[in-house]
């Protein structure tokens, strides 16, 4: 059966930590949908279009209206604003708590953890993100570990665009 993931951001999202797991995904065989606020076609912080990825890689889904059952995975990338975005959906913290409960896969990398920091899901976890959040992530109860990635139980966390490849690997071993 043909795995599926979903790739929640928003507006000034990381250019590169949307484009290269969006393409990675692709090649290992999954379908991938892109989730925006009102399947809004945003644009990345070095101004990339998300359109062009649509065109090309993805489907484009509204995250206000996620259902985790069509899902086995979850990407949450970084890019500050984009995160701190997507936190604010209430909609998206209640998907993503069906889906932490489920026990698939939810990775997020550089500012995406706090997403999942806003979804409650973190605490005694053992997760990694850009080291400016690193008081966030322990605030929220976890336990910050500065390392490319961070396997937690079915939650994967990675630090910084440059740590991308060690971040899909880890993400492809899952499944």
């Amino acid at each position: 059966m043909k795995k599926k993931a979903v790739v929640i951001t928003d507006q000034c999202f990381e250019d590169e930590e949307v484009i290269y797991p969006i393409i990675r995904l692709k090649e290992e065989g999954f379908d991938v949908d892109v989730a925006t606020r009102n399947k809004t076609l945003t644009i990345g912080r070095k101004n990339y279009p998300l359109e062009t990825l649509i065109k090309f890689y993805a489907g484009l889904v509204d995250s206000t209206k996620l259902d985790d059952s069509l899902y086995d995975l979850v990407v949450i990338p970084g890019g500050f604003e984009a995160p701190d975005r997507v936190r604010q959906i209430p909609e998206v913290l209640a998907f993503l708590n069906k889906f932490y409960s489920s026990g698939k896969i939810i990775a997020a990398i550089c500012h995406g953890p706090w997403v999942l920091i806003s979804a409650k899901i973190v605490r005694g976890k053992k997760i990694t993100g850009i080291i400016g959040i690193k008081d966030d992530i322990e605030n929220a109860g976890a336990e910050y570990v500065d390392s490319p990635v961070v396997i937690d139980g079915n939650i994967i966390t990675s630090r910084h665009p440059r740590d991308l490849g060690e971040f899909m690997k880890a993400i492809i071993s899952k499944f």
